[in-house]
Parts: structure tokens; sequence; C-alpha cells
């Protein structure tokens, strides 16, 4: 009897140490392959040129999430039953996921941003509003630096809700310029003055062509629409250098431009309410 039971204690250690040993292999050899996998995917985002914000996460991600299957695998190698386990992580995901509706709701958008490429760090865009040169692009918002060197931090959820309009997504862009002149002056002259300004300027492209055209017939003054091709960069700087050398050329060639007139008539009724 004493046998027996040696040999059922032998048998039942023999077969928990395969299991610790078997357990053991899988830790180590899942831990190494999840090492492998984070690498692995790194590499591959990296290659799509992806944000590195984003390619950080997910191969983090990626990672914890290798890691927690390979928990589960050698708790169930062990024996250990893991049903009510997954059932408490998912009870818990599931609480932790309404708590923070917001801040997931902020990563999906963030993932969206990334996947899609709206802009990309370093673009001059506009998001509600606000303009500014992208500083970075995090996994729950992204933050703009402003004109005036200001940083404005937007939730990516407010970011995809909104309508972007990226300034530089093209390579090149128009620049809208109006200029009042006076009706006195000659339309065709005005129109060889403006032009040449254009045509020495060293950053306005040669094609597409410049435009210049009488545009509206205002109150006051003729406006001429200016409409030079561009490099997306250099849309404020131009925008502040063609307005001043036009201003400067026109007072060279003595055109006047006016500024608003108002003619009053003034009705002598005196004489009417003493009579």
């Amino acid at each position: 009897m004493f046998g027996v039971d040696q040999a059922a204690i032998l048998n039942l250690v023999a077969g928990f140490a395969v299991k610790i040993l078997s357990a053991l292999i899988i830790l180590i050899v899942g831990l190494w392959l999840s090492k492998k996998l984070q690498k692995l995917i790194s590499r591959v985002l990296k290659k799509s040129n992806l944000e590195p914000t984003f390619i950080h996460f997910v191969s983090n991600f990626s990672y914890y999430l290798f890691l927690v299957i390979l928990v589960l695998l050698f708790l169930s190698q062990l024996g250990i039953e893991t049903t009510s386990l997954i059932a408490i992580l998912g009870t818990a995901s599931l609480a932790v996921g309404l708590a923070l509706q917001g801040s997931l709701a902020n990563l999906a958008a963030g993932i969206l941003l990334v996947i899609f490429r709206y802009f990309r760090v370093g673009d001059r865009i506009e998001v509600g509003g606000i303009m500014g040169k992208v500083e970075s692009i995090q996994i729950l918002s992204t933050t703009l630096c402003t004109p005036d060197n200001r940083l404005v931090t937007i939730p990516n959820k407010q970011v995809i809700d909104s309508n972007i309009v990226n300034h530089v997504g093209k390579p090149i862009r128009r620049l809208d310029l109006v200029v009042g002149i006076a009706y006195e002056e000659d339309t065709d002259h005005v129109i060889a003055v403006i032009r040449d300004v254009l045509n020495h300027h060293r950053d306005v492209l040669d094609d597409p062509p410049a435009v210049v055209v009488i545009g509206e017939l205002a109150d006051s003054s003729v406006n001429f629409y200016v409409r030079p091709w561009i490099k997306s960069e250099d849309y404020l700087r131009l925008e502040l250098e063609l307005t001043e050398a036009i201003k400067r050329r026109l007072d060279q060639e003595n055109i006047t431009i006016p500024f608003p007139q108002r003619d009053i008539h003034v009705i002598n009724s005196v004489a009417g309410l003493n009579n």
C-alpha cells in the first residue's frame, strides 16, 4: 500500500514538474517572442511613415497584449482555471471603458488622424477657428503653435469632428489680394504696374500665371483682384511682402489709393420754417 502511494506521489510530482517546466518554457519563449513581435511591428510601421507617437503606442500596446495572453497561457498550463479570470478582466475592461469614455473617444480619433494623415507634424492647419503649426500629434490630443507663439492643445475628438484646413497640404497655393484704386486712374496702367511687381518678385511662381483683373466696382474705388501662385509655406510671409511692394510701387507711379468718401447734401429749410 505504501509502495502504491509512493508511486502515485512520484507520478503526481513528476506530472506537476512537467507542467511547471512546460509553463516556464512557454513563459520564457513567450517573453522572447513578445519582444521580437514588438520590434517587428515597430519596424513595419516605421516603413509606413506614420507618426512616431503612434508607432510607439501601437508597439507598446501590442507588447502588453502579448503579455496578457502569455500569462493566461502560463496559468492554463499550470492547470489553473482561467475562465473566471478572463471574465474578471472583461468586466474590469468594461468598467474602465465606461469611466474613460472621453479618453477612449480621443484615442480612437488620434488613431484615425494618424492612419488617414489629414496633416503631419510641421503642417500649418486650421481647426475650429484656431490656426497654427502642428507641434505634436499625441494619442489623446494635438498641439498647435499659433503665429503669435502660443501652444494650443486640442482633444483629438474635437479635431476629428471639426473642419480641418491644411494650408500646406498642397505644395503650391494661390494668394488672394484686393487692391483698391481711384476711379480716375488708368486701369491698364494699374494692371501693368501690379504685374510688373509680381513678375520681379523671386518667390512668385510663373506657372500657373498670376491673375490681375478688375474684380469689383466699389463705392469709392475700383478693386483689383491680385492672385499670384506661390509655395504654400511662403503664404504668410508673401501676403505681407507683396502688399507692401505693391503699395510702394503704386506710390512711385503716383497712382491714388482712395479712402471711403461720402457726399453730404445739406438742404437749407430755414426760410420755410420762418414762413
